[in-house]
Formats: structure tokens, C-alpha cells, sequence
């Protein structure tokens, strides 16, 4: 049933208009009935209508509460004479004339809802502390302006049959009252407009498209059965190349072992949640002939098994292969990389060879750990008279002499084991000369035998000849250069 509704804009310079409909839309939307423009409304706020001669108002946005009377609305209210809402900054002072509701819209500029009704205590009456610009005169049977009366007394809610049948009006008014909405700086249908235009634009929740429920679960649902197709049916799909050979194998072909168990393609033997690549990569590479040790420069500088033994480079890929390629590769004036705060360069100026410089070890020489495990082999032993340069030089000769092979066009002893001879050409004095052309025959390009080919270039030095990186792995000596191989 149509009822009348009068609204007197003391904020506007309008007259007062009359409105003959169900109910009345208030909210900052264009197609509002009752429109407040200030962004701390709601694009459709609440809602007036009257039930059985009873006028009812209906907050739509719980989040944005509207105070009756200085209390929060509820989710109806029944509306009486004398009445005082506040909505944002807006006061709406409510009478009831011969059963037609009247609504007088005033604005305090910057004030909350909580400040634009204010209660006197003293006399129970309600007041509008509002900015009033266009003062309206009374209309006929209403109080005149600055005569306060009190709020009549209110009645119940709707019963519950009136309140669906209210909830069901409500809800035909509102997908009518926005689908006549065209797109505009007030109702947008884009996201945040960039350059200048972002000074004049706020967020608020109601311009915000949502997504329905339903189609979030179903994405969701969605994404989660592709990942885990893809993690089932292809592997691959996760990584930018297939593991290497080695991982594939379901038996072991090396021995002595290196690893506890065969990979067998195994995603997870490396990849855990909990558990970092480095940890699952040293539980699984420590047996009885190897352990994964890393040196101390290379500890203090962040660098682990990945670092070095890459994987995702293909079946043909050997990680030992490019554990051996990689030193020259990130010891190299080009790599401009820190790590840790370090930084690297090209070793020993480009070139290799003796460790001699003017007469002194640039050698540092073997440290505890190493020389505790070569005990046995090289049967060293440092002399009270020895001196730093003496010590280390007894050192690097026993790692040489009588147990490496001597190479094509070297001299040896009688058991083709390197000699003093094989190196220095004169011993008094000593030739410090010739070692440095003798070191790459056996340095450079030599054949490794796990590998069964030539790995690093003939006339690029293999690093790992003296610098260890396993220095507890039993098999790190190259058969190939001993006089005799190694128990």
C-alpha cells in the first residue's frame, strides 16, 4: 500500500518534496529516495516503509550502523513522533503529521554519527547540534522550529510472518534500485583509477564486487585437482627439466655407495615441506665411504650441496660433472655475485702451478682435519727445528712423492712413481722453474675415470686436484694419477 512520505532538506536549498511510494530508499546512491551524499553512507543504507499504519525503517549495512535516538539500530525499528536518527553526518528529525512521515535532513559538517544527536539529560528531549543552512519554515500541524517534544512511545518490532514479507520487498527494491545504475565515479565498475584521480578516490566495501561463494569454492576446488594431476601424472611439470640419469635409477650402480638408497625418480627424497634440499641431499649422501662435507670458506659463504651438484638440468646431466665445471665458473672475475657479503675472483692471477712465489709457500698447507685423516698414508712428521716454510714444504712433497704415477714424458723412480727428478731439473740449486710447466701434465685434462672421458678442458686446470671440497670421502684421489690404486 502506497503511503506519503514528506522530506524537508535543511541542508539543500530545495523545497520540501512529497513522495507517494511503499517505501523510501536512504543511502548515497543516485536512485535513492532519500539521497545523502558523503562517502561515511552507504551506497544503499536503509530502507522506510509502512506496515499496517506503522513505519518501520530497516538498516541495510550492518557494518555502517545508524543511531537511533543515540542507540545502534537494530535490524527494525519502529519509527515515532519526535524521533532523531543519525546517519554519517547527517541528522534526520522525524514527526509523524496525520499519519504522513515526515523527515527534516540536516548536516554537521565532520561530525560521526555518535556526534549529530545529543541528548539533554535534563530535560529527556532530543536536539540537533546540525549545520542549518536554508532554514524551512513549519508545515501545517508540525511544531514550529526550536519547539523540542519528547520521542512517543515506540512500538514493538514486526512480527516475524510481517518481517520476511518485509525482507522479501526490500530485497525486489534494492536489485531494482541498482540495476538502473549507470557506471560512474560513484558506483564504479573498474579498480582504482591511477594518476591524479586517486586524490579524490576512497575505498568503501560496498563498491567492491565480490565474488559469489560458490564461485570461489569451485576455482579453488579447481586449481587443487590440476596441482595435484600435475604432481601425479607429470612431474616434470613443477621443474624446468627432467632430473638427471642418476636420480631415475631404482638400484645403485656405484661402488662404493655414495648414497643410502636409489632415488627412483622421487620428488620428495628432495623436496620436502619441513625439511630444507641441503639436509634431505646429506641424510641421504652419507655412507660408510662418503660424507658430505663442505669447507669452511665455503660455510661461511652460504654455499651448499645445490650449490655446486645442480639438478632439473636434464637425464644427461651429471651433477658430479658440473660440480667439477662450476669452480672456474663462479671463480671468475666475472661473476659479480656476493655471497654472504663475499665477494670472488679469478684465482692465483689467471694462472696455476708450483705455489712458489720469490722463494716462499704461497701454499698454506694442509689443515688439522686433513692432515689427521692422511696420517696414516703420508707418515708426516714435523721436526722441533722445522720451520713454517720447512713444514709446509714436507707436506706438499709427500702428497707427490713415491705414490703418484709419473706421467707420459716425466721421469720416475724404478717404480714409475714420481721423483725429485720428475719436477726439478737441478737440486743445487733448486729449479723452481720447471715445476710450473710439469704440474699441468698431470692437471690438465686428465681422464676421469668415474666419468670415463675427459671432463674439464686440456688446457683448464681441475680444480678439485688440490682444492678438496669432501675432504672425508675415500675415493676423492684419482686412480689414475696413483702408482697404486687405492685399497
Amino acid at each position: 500500500m502506497d503511503t506519503t512520505f514528506i522530506i524537508v532538506r535543511e541542508d539543500l536549498q530545495v523545497d520540501p518534496v512529497t513522495i507517494v511510494a511503499e517505501g523510501i530508499l536512504i543511502g548515497r546512491l543516485p536512485t535513492c529516495e532519500l539521497l545523502l551524499n558523503h562517502p561515511s553512507v552507504s551506497r544503499l543504507q536503509a530502507g522506510v516503509t509502512n506496515v499496517e499504519g506503522d513505519y518501520y525503517i530497516r538498516n541495510f549495512r550492518a557494518g555502517n550502523p545508524i543511531l537511533l535516538n543515540g542507540q545502534k539500530l537494530q535490524e527494525y525499528e519502529a519509527l515515532a513522533d519526535g524521533d532523531v536518527l543519525g546517519v554519517g553526518p547527517f541528522v534526520l528529525n522525524i514527526d509523524l503529521i496525520d499519519g504522513v512521515l515526515v523527515i527534516k535532513v540536516s548536516i554537521q559538517i565532520g561530525a560521526t554519527p555518535g556526534d549529530a544527536v545529543v541528548r539533554k539529560e535534563a530535560s529527556g528531549i532530543w536536539d540537533l547540534p546540525a549545520t542549518v543552512r536554508l532554514p524551512s519554515a513549519p508545515l501545517e500541524g508540525q511544531a514550529p522550529a526550536g519547539a523540542h517534544k519528547k520521542p512517543a512511545p515506540r512500538k514493538p518490532p514486526p512480527a516475524a510472518a510481517g518481517s520476511k514479507a518485509l525482507d522479501v520487498f526490500w530485497d525486489k527494491r534494492i536489485t531494482a534500485a541498482t540495476k538502473t545504475v549507470r557506471p560512474s565515479p560513484l558506483f564504479p565498475l573498474g579498480g582504482r583509477p591511477s594518476g591524479k584521480a586517486q586524490s579524490i578516490w576512497m575505498a568503501t566495501t560496498d563498491l567492491k564486487r565480490r565474488w559469489p561463494l560458490s564461485v570461489t569454492i569451485g576455482a579453488a576446488i579447481a586449481v587443487a585437482v590440476l596441482v595435484g594431476a600435475g604432481a601425479i601424472f607429470y612431474a616434470s611439470a613443477f621443474a624446468p627439466a627432467p632430473i638427471s640419469d642418476a636420480h631415475t635409477r631404482d638400484a645403485m650402480k656405484i661402488s662404493p655407495s655414495i648414497a643410502t638408497h636409489a632415488n627412483a625418480g622421487s620428488c620428495t627424497s628432495c623436496h620436502a615441506l619441513t625439511t630444507s634440499i641441503e639436509a634431505k641431499c646429506s641424510s641421504c649422501h652419507t655412507t660408510p665411504a662418503f660424507a658430505p662435507t663442505v669447507i669452511q670458506p665455503h660455510v661461511s659463504a652460504g654455499i651448499g650441496c645445490v650449490a655446486c651438484h645442480a639438478e632439473h638440468r636434464g637425464a644427461r646431466f651429471s651433477a658430479m660433472e658440473g660440480a667439477l665445471l662450476s669452480c672456474a665458473e663462479c671463480h671468475s672475475d666475472q661473476n659479480k655475485t656476493t655471497y654472504n657479503g663475499k665477494t670472488v675472483s679469478t684465482p692465483h692471477g689467471g694462472t696455476f702451478g708450483y705455489p712458489v712465489v720469490d722463494g716462499h709457500w704461497k701454499w698454506k698447507g694442509l689443515d688439522g682435519e686433513a692432515l689427521a685423516q692422511k696420517k696414516d698414508s703420508l707418515k708426516l712428521e714435523r721436526l722441533a727445528t722445522d720451520s713454517e716454510e720447512q713444514w709446509r714444504s714436507k707436506q706438499f712433497h709427500a702428497l707427490h712423492l713415491y705414490r703418484v704415477r709419473a706421467g707420459a714424458g716425466m721421469k720416475g723412480n724404478k717404480e714409475g712413481e714420481l721423483s725429485c727428478s720428475s719436477c726439478h731439473e737441478t737440486r743445487d740449486p733448486i729449479d723452481l722453474v720447471t715445476p710450473r710447466t710439469t704440474c699441468g701434465k698431470c692437471h690438465d685434462g686428465q681422464v676421469d675415470p668415474r666419468a670415463g672421458r675427459q671432463i674439464v678442458a686440456a688446457n683448464k686446470p681441475n680444480c678439485t686436484s688440490c682444492h678438496v671440497q669432501h675432504v672425508q670421502d675415500k675415493r676423492h684421489w684419482n686412480p689414475g694419477l696413483l702408482s697404486v690404486p687405492p685399497a
